[in-house]
């Protein structure tokens, strides 16, 4: 058990650390490539911050642990949402200003919707697999129109920022790139050997630990991204970076694992966890896409509320761990 737990921490540790070092060379990368500033964020930054939720997911699957996987795609979009935009929003109040973010948010609230549907059945299909990948590689064409014609855009500039903040050497880039990726497997491997090993010693599903434990761990780069971007009142960032996020987990990380190994899914990732997801992705469309007029805003209230949630879902979690 002891071993198990250390495996966690470390695997953790190096997991955000990889996770960043690999979103760092690969935004250099492609910057050197000429890619659009804008492009740049939404899909080599949208996809690094995934990257962790990707390949824990993919790796469980692999190994046999649907539950973790599963647990590890939606715990993240709950832990995104309700804890770092709640924690964000009560620094700093959130106000958005991005075309694009306000584009993307009915986008997470279809894809969140198609997700429940699939569910219904209690299993995620190599077909169900194949449709979210395909409405994955729909949003990618999207994105690489929005990124070329979002010129001047709010979140470009916010984007550009921090790519010039983050600027090197494409030799430096190219190495982290490629080191990055090889400690993110490497460290995934042992996250996910400790996590089993921990859901197994104390008798409960790996489903659970996969929506605690591990999401929470995969959502650290998020966390530490969006609390930067609000230190430097670059709210839109901070919240593209978890509507990127939510929209990988729920289509590529959902859509990787499956395709690997069809799921078998408990109803109670529909009835319990998805409602969960479901509420607070309609919550953060409605704060953040602004009605009647108003502006797209999270206020520190509105931030209390959201850290509340995941404070009772969390305690939800953690008595049937308790009770088990």
């Amino acid at each position: 058990m002891l071993m198990a737990i250390a495996a966690v921490i470390a695997g953790l540790a190096l997991l955000v650390w990889s996770a960043d070092k690999f979103v760092e060379g690969a935004s250099a990368t492609a910057t050197h490539a000429g890619m659009p500033t804008l492009l740049v964020g939404m899909l080599i930054i949208g996809f690094g911050t995934s990257a962790p939720e990707m390949v824990v997911s993919a790796l469980a699957a692999s190994q046999g642990n649907p539950g973790l996987a599963l647990g590890n795609a939606y715990g993240s979009n709950i832990t995104n949402i309700a804890l770092i935009i709640g924690l964000v929003a009560v620094i700093s109040p959130i106000s958005v200003h991005s075309q694009v973010l306000r584009k993307e948010l009915p986008v997470l609230m279809g894809v969140t919707l198609l997700a429940g549907y699939q569910l219904i059945d209690g299993q995620l299909s190599r077909m169900d697999a194949w449709v979210l990948l395909g409405a994955f590689f729909l949003l990618m064409g999207w994105s690489i129109v929005q990124g070329l014609r979002g010129r001047g855009d709010a979140l470009e500039t916010e984007y550009d920022a921090e790519l010039k903040a983050n600027a090197m050497p494409l030799k430096p880039a190219l190495i982290w790139l490629f080191v990055g990726l090889l400690l993110l497997v490497l460290s995934s491997r042992v996250l996910v050997w400790g996590a089993v090993s921990i859901a197994q010693s104390l008798g409960v599903s790996d489903l659970i630990i996969g929506l605690t434990i591990v999401a929470i761990g995969t959502s650290l780069p998020e966390l530490a991204s969006s609390i930067a971007a609000i230190r430097k009142n670059e709210h839109d960032l901070a919240l593209g970076n978890v509507i990127g996020s939510g929209l990988f987990n729920t289509l590529a990380v959902v859509g990787i694992a499956a395709g690997i190994m069809p799921l078998s899914v408990d109803s109670v990732v529909l009835y319990r966890d998805w409602v969960v997801m479901a509420a607070l992705t309609l919550a953060l469309f409605i704060m953040g896409i602004g009605l009647r007029g108003r502006q797209g805003r999270i206020n520190r209230v509105e931030g209390g509320i959201l850290l509340c949630v995941y404070a009772a879902y969390t305690g939800y979690l953690a008595y049937t761990i308790i009770g088990a």
